[in-house]
């Protein structure tokens, strides 16, 4: 499997785990909470606030554009330290683990 398709069943995968784990809003964050500069807008999101509305709309568009994909990064020590005493948050961090595991194959 190429790795544009791989990081779209990873993408879905995390979407689903989020659903699951009552951790994916219906609500958006303000544009403003959203325009935050700050690494993972720790500032203005939540941890799964910018896995949903920003990490992963940009990631899948990415991939749906067949843009080139980060390389050599890794999304899990962030989530894991972010949302230690969330539920759920292990089944979260195995998926971000796999996307880790794939950006950092070249």
């Amino acid at each position: 499997m190429d790795k544009n398709r791989h990081s779209q069943l990873l993408l879905e995968k995390l979407k689903v785990v989020m659903h699951e784990t009552g951790l994916w809003e219906s609500v958006a964050p303000s544009q403003a909470s959203l325009a935050s500069t700050e690494p993972f807008a720790v500032d203005t999101l939540t941890c799964n606030q910018w896995l949903q509305w920003i990490f992963i709309p940009k990631m899948t568009q990415l991939v749906t554009m067949q843009q080139p994909l980060p390389a050599h990064f890794e999304l899990s020590p962030y989530v894991e330290e972010a949302m230690k005493h969330n539920k759920g948050v292990g089944a979260i961090i195995r998926v971000t683990r796999e996307l880790d595991n794939l950006f950092k194959a070249q």
